[in-house]
């Protein structure tokens, strides 16, 4: 491991410390490496990067903030402008086209400028990447019966390979003694309502339908829909948590039997309540175990260890592959948040030594684990602190290689093509890294 491995020693982002990496990790592409880098450091939009030719799609901000200061702190902007994500190549280190969501930190080292009239992408003063931004699906264009746009109802991300049906923008573990200490559905809900914005806290069936009949009708790009949203402890509009969510799968699948394939993030269900989401035309369940460590997970997840509990959420996940088969079954864990303080780890070999444990445990039994990048967002219970170093993610994305090779495990499904250059998961580097053989 590189010698950066205490978190005491968290290194800025420099072409330094990218070209120590790129010696470092010969078996990671170096657009995984760049990727992870910019993900945890964020990206200043110059205003100037904004003066582009042709239209692009903006953040939708579909269920987090995924930004680095509050909405309000925004400035020259960033808060209305900035792509959902940047697709850069070149540069410096000759980068295929990588897709990367934007996480606004006018901080960061990454600054985003024109360059003869392209959006470029520099680390000091050297070129990361050309930038591209995401293109405006012809069916943003309409506007629903009741008033609503497509990019509330149901967002396009991953270059228009995801439809993200966030349900219910809210979530009933509420407060510091429930809330996930990462996550911030809640306060991304009260700002976007703050700033004024159409935020629609639990979306209408029809409304759904309705957008989706134009996607249907209009797209060729989108191929998969996630269903999600916050936790529902009691009931919502006087259904449970699973007759609640349920109703959409029912609606879409009846309405457009297979025309996209279906994902639910939601909480670890019991089988039985798992076979009525398949029933209904769920095809992958993420019910996402967010940090491996017992006494970490009571501590950053404490809504769900109080209410479910460490050891029933994982066996609730090993106990869906039996309904979903295991490799449809893709629980999510929140990379970096194992070194968050106050609780975390205080090395980086200890979280991922920690975090290895749960991989193997999981693709051993033909389940894929997948990762987001933590991002500390300001109004959550860790707040704003300095993120895990570059070097964590980099043994991260080693040690899920290493053991999705180990066990000669399938690419997971929903989520694209994989590689570097095909890639289009966006909030981290996991799906760039499959099938690369390595450079000398």
């Amino acid at each position: 491991m590189a010698e950066t491995s205490t978190l005491n020693q968290r290194p800025a982002s420099s072409i330094k410390l990218l070209e120590e990496m790129e010696r470092t990790y010969k078996d990671l592409p170096m657009e995984a490496i760049v990727k992870q880098d910019i993900l945890r450091q964020g990206i200043h939009f110059f205003p100037e990067a904004f003066q582009v030719k042709d239209p692009y799609k903006s953040k939708d901000y579909f269920i987090f903030s995924f930004d680095h200061i509050p909405l309000a702190d925004l400035k020259d902007g960033a808060d209305t402008k900035a792509p959902e994500e940047i697709k850069i190549s070149g540069g410096h280190f000759g980068l295929l086209k990588t897709v990367i969501s934007t996480r606004n930190n006018p901080n960061s080292p990454y600054k985003m400028k024109l360059k003869e009239g392209i959006p470029t992408l520099f680390l000091e003063e050297t070129e990361i990447g050309s930038a591209e931004y995401p293109p405006i699906p012809s069916w943003y264009k309409h506007k629903t019966k009741s008033g609503k746009l497509p990019g509330e109802i149901a967002p396009v991300i991953e270059w228009g390979y995801l439809l993200y049906l966030t349900v219910f923008r809210n979530c009933q573990y509420f407060g510091k003694d429930e809330e996930c200490a990462y996550c911030d559905i809640n306060h991304n809900y009260r700002q976007q309502k703050g700033a004024g914005r159409p935020y629609t806290g639990v979306k209408d069936v029809e409304d759904i339908l309705e957008v989706l009949s134009w996607v249907d009708a209009e797209d060729q790009i989108a191929k998969v829909y996630t269903l999600t949203g916050g936790s529902v402890l009691t009931n919502l509009k006087k259904k449970s948590e699973v007759d609640f969510y349920l109703q959409y799968p029912e609606a879409i699948e009846a309405r457009f039997p297979k025309r996209w394939m279906g994902k639910l993030v939601a909480q670890a269900f019991e089988k039985e309540d798992c076979q009525k989401f398949k029933d209904a035309g769920i095809q992958i369940y993420h019910p996402n175990y967010e940090v491996w460590d017992k006494a970490l997970f009571e501590k950053i997840c404490p809504g769900k260890s109080s209410w479910i509990g460490y050891e029933n959420w994982i066996r609730r996940v090993v106990d869906s592959a039996e309904v979903f088969g295991p490799e449809n079954v893709i629980p999510n864990f929140v990379g970096g948040v194992e070194l968050s303080e106050p609780w975390g780890f205080k090395t980086v070999a200890e979280a991922i030594n920690s975090t290895k444990q749960g991989l193997d445990f999981f693709m051993s039994k033909g389940i894929v684990p997948r990762f987001t990048a933590w991002c500390p967002e300001p109004y959550t219970t860790l707040g704003q602190q300095a993120g895990p170093p570059l070097v964590y993610f980099c043994e991260l994305l080693r040690a899920w290689k290493e053991t999705f090779e180990q066990y000669g495990l399938p690419t997971p499904p929903g989520y694209g093509e994989p590689g570097p250059g095909k890639a289009v998961f966006s909030v981290s580097a996991f799906m760039d890294v499959i099938g690369y053989s390595g450079r000398n």
